[in-house]
């Protein structure tokens, strides 16, 4: 069983940045792939980022790409997403996400879920 707490969501203007945060509670946590989603309201759960175990690998939504950076310490059994150059369209809440098989950008292929951080950005 892994547990995942985000954190680091907020209200932020656009053009802003946010650094959200997600720490695990995996016993061997570079064992697992890593992935950041959001959801908007009415809206389905969408894939933002995704890291590798190891860290060596990174993929990100063309919505995201050149302002979002995925990365995450094994140590500390954390995982993060620094969000630059933030936008209206951005707000959503945001998932934390561990996969123990597969390199996938659909939520269902991830095993375990954090309980989501509410970001809000204002035009």
């Amino acid at each position: 069983q892994v547990q995942l707490v985000e954190a680091g969501g907020g209200l932020v203007q656009a053009g802003g940045s946010l650094r959200l945060s997600c720490a695990a509670s995996a016993r061997t946590f570079s064992f697992y792939n890593m992935g950041w989603f959001r959801q908007a309201p009415g809206k389905e759960r969408d894939f933002v980022a995704r890291i590798s175990g190891s860290g060596r690998s990174t993929d990100y939504a063309d919505s995201v790409k050149g302002r979002f950076t995925i990365s995450r310490d094994n140590a500390k059994k954390m995982v993060y997403l620094q969000m630059n150059s933030l936008r209206p369209e951005d707000t959503a809440v945001y998932y934390c996400a561990a996969a123990s098989s597969g390199w996938d950008i659909i939520p269902r292929m991830y095993d375990y879920w954090g309980q989501g951080t509410q970001v809000t950005v204002s035009s």
